[in-house]
């Protein structure tokens, strides 16, 4: 009893009380900020292996982004990454780092259609759907409903059957396999519904990305609703994406 007490007095209070205001701390990676230092701007897009940053001006695509941080090794004095993990967003143009911007990443309101405030804003139950992912992304949305994040508390919810479900969190880069499935499970969840892209692999393909083995087409049929970036995503960038979202 007397070290299970030390042990609780060493940990202190695990529960995160607010979401929205919580502090990480290297070694996370969030929101890069690129400066305007002057460098070898074609070594700089070369050294991403996924294509994600782009020269005049230089920018980073969160979407592309792996947050591998071989950029920022490279060049320290051009691109560094910040302790923000509120980037999610609703619009794809929107993770587009650009340099000498710093600035939050916030959901464009114009683009959130009605039905999701009306009828999830305090209750939202989702579906995960790993499309070919690689169980990281998975992982952290587990981790979400932990004692620390308590996703629950807000009323989000992940469930059995999409049949129960508001809408998909869709993980992986969609692999040709998983159209059908993917697409059954979509119809399966009533109206209204949202769609979430969850990880660098299910927004862009990730290092996937022109392989012959993933097809995509998918995502051209509906309006993705939500963004979230991240290689996997922290649980706190899918909390504050999600209440972003609905509470609008």
């Amino acid at each position: 009893m007397i070290n299970t007490l030390k042990i609780l007095k060493h940990q202190g209070n695990q529960f995160i009380k607010d979401v929205t205001k919580v502090i990480l701390k290297e070694p996370f990676r969030g929101r890069p900020l690129i400066s305007n230092e002057k460098v070898d701007v074609t070594e700089l897009v070369n050294l991403c292996p996924t294509g994600a940053i782009s020269s005049n001006p230089v920018k980073l695509d969160l979407g592309k982004c792996t947050f591998c941080a071989e950029c920022a090794l490279k060049f320290p004095e051009k691109i560094k990454f910040t302790s923000d993990y509120k980037i999610s967003a609703n619009e794809l143009s929107s993770l587009i780092i650009k340099e000498g911007d710093d600035k939050p990443i916030e959901l464009n309101p114009v683009l959130i259609r009605k039905a999701i405030s009306s009828y999830f804003h305090s209750s939202l139950k989702l579906r995960q759907v790993s499309a070919a992912g690689d169980n990281s992304a998975e992982l952290e949305l587990n981790a979400s409903g932990n004692v620390n994040f308590d996703i629950s508390r807000f009323g989000i919810e992940f469930v059995a059957s999409p049949r129960h479900a508001d809408g998909i969190v869709i993980t992986g880069p969609i692999s040709e396999n998983m159209v059908i499935p993917l697409q059954i499970c979509l119809d399966a969840v009533p109206d209204p519904k949202i769609i979430i892209l969850c990880g660098v692999d299910s927004i862009s393909g990730g290092i996937f990305s022109g392989s012959p083995a993933i097809n995509r087409n998918f995502l051209d049929k509906y309006q993705v609703d939500l963004f979230i970036p991240g290689n996997p995503p922290h649980p706190l960038t899918f909390i504050n994406g999600v209440l972003d979202l609905i509470r609008r």
